[in-house]
């Protein structure tokens, strides 16, 4: 008699969570499970008590300022993939499958949705060094914002008291950036990955301190990506925008914005002390290319030629002749 066949296979599940400052709603696709846990200890204990049952093939997570990196890094320790998507991007996919209405609830299954039917790379959490670091630069931007609205004050205003009270604000706030510059580099300095790849960045002629930081902070994937997956990553790759017989201007789009600002700045100078790159830059000008376009241009070969060098661990070298 033939036996009767049976399996104790599980289905692959994936996971969406979206994350605000207290709570994680969460959606489990196929199973159409859901459930909120707080965002705290006891919540991501919770959570991973219940995920454990499952057979997860990936969690999809917004990044919402720091409230989703706790999550990360418990989902991570447990080896558990987990993908990071951008919500504009989320957004437009809930649209595309023509649902309207937002809620937290709605939000985590689209996640799920998105999991299963994009397949996005998981990414490993931040280390502790990485994330202080990118805290450290991001408060250095706030003084450097600080600094530029101050002078600004300083140019308009005509009393006496407020512009000593406005000098002595900026003075604080040059000693803070000081402390913090110096806090950053011996970071950088005491952890032997960053400070090698910050040697390297910094050979590329063109490239200095605060570019060299931009990249340690908002290109962590360095050295593990393609030229392409870089340039796309800093907003810097063209993308075609054809139609039947038009074809449109190629454009820039998206991207990681203060990454894109620093290498745009890095491109300026490059432009006129690195050989190879202001030759690139010139004969793209020669050609008809407006200044900005060019610009973008080396922009661009900088950090595919970044991440080529930090991927092979060598320092930059000119070209043979």
């Amino acid at each position: 008699m033939q036996g009767k066949v049976t399996t104790d296979a599980k289905p692959a599940v994936y996971v969406g969570i979206d994350v605000c400052k207290a709570r994680l709603d969460v959606y489990l696709h196929p199973l159409g499970e859901r459930f909120s846990v707080a965002n705290d200890a006891g919540g991501w204990r919770s959570l991973l008590r219940r995920l454990e049952r499952h057979e997860i093939e990936r969690v999809v997570m917004e990044p919402t300022s720091k409230y989703h990196r706790a999550t990360h890094r418990h989902l991570a320790a447990v080896g558990i993939a987990v993908a990071l998507i951008n919500p504009y991007r989320a957004r437009l996919f809930a649209q595309a499958c023509g649902q309207l209405a937002k809620t937290d609830q709605i939000d985590a299954r689209i996640l799920a949705l998105i999991g299963e039917r994009l397949q996005p790379a998981g990414v490993l959490p931040p280390t502790a060094d990485e994330e202080a670091l990118e805290e450290l630069a991001g408060a250095r931007s706030a003084a450097l914002a600080e600094r530029t609205a101050i002078d600004n004050r300083l140019r308009t205003t005509g009393l006496a008291f407020l512009r000593r009270e406005l000098a002595a604000r900026r003075r604080g706030i040059e000693g803070h950036l000081k402390r913090l510059e110096a806090r950053i580099k011996a970071m950088i300095v005491a952890d032997p990955v960053m400070a090698r790849q910050a040697v390297i960045i910094r050979s590329i002629p063109g490239m200095g301190p605060i570019n060299v930081l931009a990249i340690l902070t908002r290109l962590r994937e360095i050295g593990r990506l393609n030229g392409k997956e870089a340039a796309a990553l800093a907003g810097l790759a063209p993308f075609a925008d054809d139609s039947g017989p038009r074809q449109g201007r190629r454009k820039t789009q998206a991207g990681r914005v203060n990454l894109r600002k620093a290498l745009y700045m890095a491109a300026v100078a490059a432009s006129r002390c690195n050989p190879e790159l202001k030759t690139f830059y010139q004969r793209l000008r020669a050609n008809g290319k407006p200044a900005k376009l060019a610009l973008i241009a080396v922009a661009r070969k900088l950090i595919v030629l970044a991440n080529t060098l930090v991927t092979q661990n060598r320092s930059w070298t000119p070209a043979r002749p």
